[in-house]
């Protein structure tokens, strides 16, 4: 198995740090993490579920649970998230949906067995060491039939920083997050005991002014700890300074940079 899913330099304290910081700031930076709430939307609808009640693991701001609010208006939903901060921006924008925000970890859901016919959760899995877990918990909050959707970024997310940053680096320790491959994710799936699990991966596309912009609009919506560390010894600050001469001689274009995010969208049922 490539052991680069397996994500050992993620801090899960500095996670939940990071998005609670910035929960205000999210929405008006999360530009691909839009786009992926309606794409997930659009694959639940074909499923044509019709669950009682719903969950949103990672819930951020609360976008996909207001989507979800107007596709089933009588469903209890719940949302879940490990930002204290997210839960509460979120608690502000639903606060006449009737909707439930829970502050609680992926990983240790405070939810009876069969407690949800639907559970979806949208660019969040990826924050996790391994997969197991999270779905795991997701396999037992679910009734018996129930629908798993979710959507995490893949391995190819920010090829271009992590490209660059390594070259910069010539030789030294590569300290970038690492992102879960497509057959990993699968895989992952069919070790929960998930039936009919499928997964499909997609590329996004967002264009920036420069790479301070990117690294600024990364932190801005709490997802510093995918970039390269921050420099903090003179050594540090030229590896940074090369790693961005070097994105804008390699990827540059007409005055712009690219950053690219895989999206890998998954489903499955818990075996009735």
């Amino acid at each position: 198995m490539d052991g680069t899913w397996m994500a050992a330099n993620i801090d899960r304290q500095k996670v939940r740090n990071s998005f609670h910081r910035q929960a205000a700031d999210y929405d008006g930076h999360a530009v691909v993490q839009r786009r992926v709430v309606e794409r997930l939307i659009g694959l639940l609808q074909a499923e044509e579920a019709h669950p009682a009640r719903l969950l949103d693991v990672g819930a951020g701001t609360g976008r996909l649970l207001a989507r979800l609010r107007v596709c089933y208006p009588n469903a209890l939903a719940v949302g879940a998230d490990l930002a204290l901060g997210m839960c509460q921006t979120a608690a502000a924008h639903l606060a006449a949906e009737g909707v439930h925000l829970v502050n609680a970890d992926a990983e240790r859901l405070p939810f009876a067995e069969s407690s949800f016919e639907l559970v979806l959760s949208s660019s969040t899995f990826q924050w996790l060491a391994t997969l197991d877990h999270a779905f795991a918990e997701v396999q037992r909050v679910l009734t018996p039939g129930g629908l798993f959707c979710f959507a995490l970024f893949g391995e190819k997310t920010l090829f271009e920083l992590r490209d660059c940053y390594k070259t910069a680096l010539r030789g030294g320790a590569d300290r970038s997050h690492s992102f879960q491959a497509q057959s990993d994710v699968l895989a992952a799936l069919q070790r929960a005991r998930f039936s009919q699990a499928r997964v499909i991966s997609e590329l996004e596309v967002e264009w920036h002014h420069d790479v301070p912009d990117l690294l600024r609009s990364l932190k801005r919506i709490g997802a510093g700890s995918a970039a390269p560390v921050a420099a903090k010894g003179l050594s540090e600050r030229r590896t940074m300074l090369d790693m961005m001469e070097v994105y804008r001689k390699r990827y540059g274009r007409d005055g712009a940079v690219p950053a690219s995010y895989e999206v890998i969208y998954g489903m499955g049922r818990k075996p009735a």
